[in-house]
């Protein structure tokens, strides 16, 4: 079995690269793929150099799974031929509502695997994913009836170049320079952005449509959501203040034990200083942290939750590289 990484040399890339050598996945041949600007480039995979090879002449019968992390115009073209021939993991958010492709995150609806048409599966956006890992166990048990979501997602989301102007901009920021945005509607050091992706006609932008959709898809078709959605002067790890309904009454002990309890959360709730998670302290960890836990008494049934985890992992390398585990581990479900 071949696998092939098509953005190799990105952010999303290079994560999948470093999740692959954690993982162990037993294959013969990586094939790493990027644009004919980056091609040439050598990268390192288990203390062996890769030389990275040009997407446009790249031959995809030759790898068995293929991780798309380049986005979503990369995935427009190159997807439909690379499915002719092999399972394709899509990290873009192209064929994330397609009701012929799966939407997944293993630990949420693994059994979507089963119903592969065209031998492509989403990747949900980073900020749905790390919020239905910690939604499930509690829908399950107590129905999700409306959410309420802020998030304060890091500037890594919209790929190197932001993070790079991160840096920049707070380092101008400090020498009193004048600061020109460029990956950004505003500035963003030492500010945050109430903006992510386009605006549409009712005012939402399509980064909160899609949280919105996406968790449907996922999780529950009958759930509503609204999102506001909010660029932070952060490198890296998504947060999110969720505001839950339910149907039916819980405990706070039930709530705790039920995400304690479920692949890929951690609960670090302490009424203390301190007593939370950070992005800080999610960066370059596979868990989702829930903290924050509390009675919303405003409402029946109604709980606070803050949500942390590192958008790169959780949101997209991680959660694709479980994909492929999962396919594998069915043998890719008899076909």
């Amino acid at each position: 079995m071949n696998i092939a990484i098509v953005g190799a040399t990105g952010n999303v890339g290079r994560k999948t690269l470093e999740v692959l050598e954690k993982k162990n996945i037993s294959f013969n041949n990586l094939f790493l793929l990027a644009s004919s600007k980056s091609a040439g480039t050598k990268l390192n995979f288990k203390d062996k150099e890769y030389q990275v090879h040009d997407l446009e002449t790249f031959d995809f019968t030759r790898a068995k799974i293929i991780f798309f992390a380049a986005g979503k115009k990369i995935s427009e073209k190159f997807v439909p031929m690379a499915s002719k021939s092999s399972f394709v993991i899509d990290n873009s958010s192209f064929y994330r509502m397609d009701p012929d492709v799966p939407l997944v995150v293993p630990q949420v609806n693994s059994y979507d695997l089963q119903r592969i048409n065209k031998n492509i599966i989403a990747n949900p956006n980073c900020s749905t994913a790390q919020l239905v890992i910690a939604l499930k166990p509690l829908h399950d048990l107590f129905k999700v009836k409306r959410i309420v979501v802020s998030t304060y997602q890091s500037v890594s989301g919209g790929g190197k170049a932001p993070m790079d102007e991160l840096v920049e901009q707070t380092k101008m920021f400090l020498d009193n320079k004048k600061i020109k945005s460029k990956n950004f509607t505003k500035q963003i050091a030492f500010n945050i952005i109430p903006h992510i992706d386009v605006f549409s006609d009712d005012g939402y932008t399509k980064e909160e449509i899609k949280m919105a959709k996406e968790t449907r898809k996922i999780l529950d078709e009958k759930i509503d959501l609204t999102a506001t959605c909010v660029r932070i002067p952060v490198s890296v790890s998504h947060s999110e203040s969720v505001n839950i309904q339910f149907e039916k009454p819980f405990t706070l002990k039930q709530v705790r034990d039920a995400l304690n309890n479920f692949d890929g959360c951690k609960v670090i709730d302490e009424r203390t200083d301190g007593g939370y998670s950070t992005p800080i302290d999610a960066e370059g960890k596979d868990d989702t942290f829930i903290s924050r836990i509390r009675e919303d008494k405003t409402i029946k049934n109604g709980l606070n939750l803050w949500i942390v985890s590192d958008n790169l992992l959780r949101g997209a390398a991680l959660n694709s590289v479980e994909i492929a585990e999962a396919l594998i581990k069915n043998n890719f479900y008899g076909k």
